[in-house]
């Protein structure tokens, strides 16, 4: 189980609204695809490197009912005809996430690839309340969907936001659903932290 408060505040958030087929784009440690098949949700996980399985499974105890692709992302989504109930994106080369995967280009692609009331989230890097980067995503995925939000928390550096498209209207700040059996005060402190905001508008 993952002790990431990120983590925890995209599946407080995805299981509002009961998924039952997910697929997630990046599998770091593939603890979040581990909670939602623990919580009975079909994962569908997709990945550019192979070693990224091999390390979920043999150090942190990812199932093999995760069903795990070695492909790129937004190929992936070109050649697949399935339909999710949720998509994530959780990708990085170091802390950067490839640019490919956030043009608007991506972000319809991503969109089509969705059930009716279906809901994409991006967890993002961000460096300090200057970093425009959450912004200038969520502005960018409102020209695939009507409805964006961003939760983020203040005064933090080389902090986790999740910037989110789709059936966002009526998602409540996500609490911690599943505790670990250390360190939940901890989680349940940072998650206290986050919170809706508005998007900045641009410096000119």
């Amino acid at each position: 189980m993952s002790l990431a408060e990120y983590i925890h505040a995209l599946f407080g958030l995805l299981l509002q609204k009961r998924p039952r087929h997910v697929l997630m784009i990046g599998c770091a440690g593939g603890t979040l695809a581990t909670m939602l098949s623990r919580a009975g949700i079909q994962v569908t996980l997709v990945d550019i490197d192979p070693l990224s399985f091999e390390i979920a499974h043999r150090y942190f105890h990812m199932p093999e009912a995760v069903n795990c692709h070695v492909r790129d992302g937004a190929e992936f989504l070109r050649r697949t005809k399935a339909r999710y109930d949720a998509v994530i994106l959780d990708a990085f080369a170091d802390t950067i996430i490839p640019p490919h995967l956030l043009t608007e280009r991506f972000f319809r692609l991503a969109r089509s690839r969705l059930n009716r009331g279906g809901l994409f989230l991006v967890n993002i890097v961000v460096k300090d309340d200057d970093d425009p980067t959450p912004d200038t995503i969520a502005r960018t995925m409102r020209k695939a969907w009507r409805q964006v939000r961003l939760l983020d928390a203040d005064g933090f550096e080389n902090r986790n936001a999740v910037a989110m498209g789709g059936a966002v209207r009526g998602l409540k700040r996500p609490r911690l659903l599943m505790k670990p059996a250390h360190g939940s005060r901890a989680l349940e402190k940072s998650l206290a932290q986050l919170f809706f905001r508005r998007l900045r508008q641009p410096i000119a």
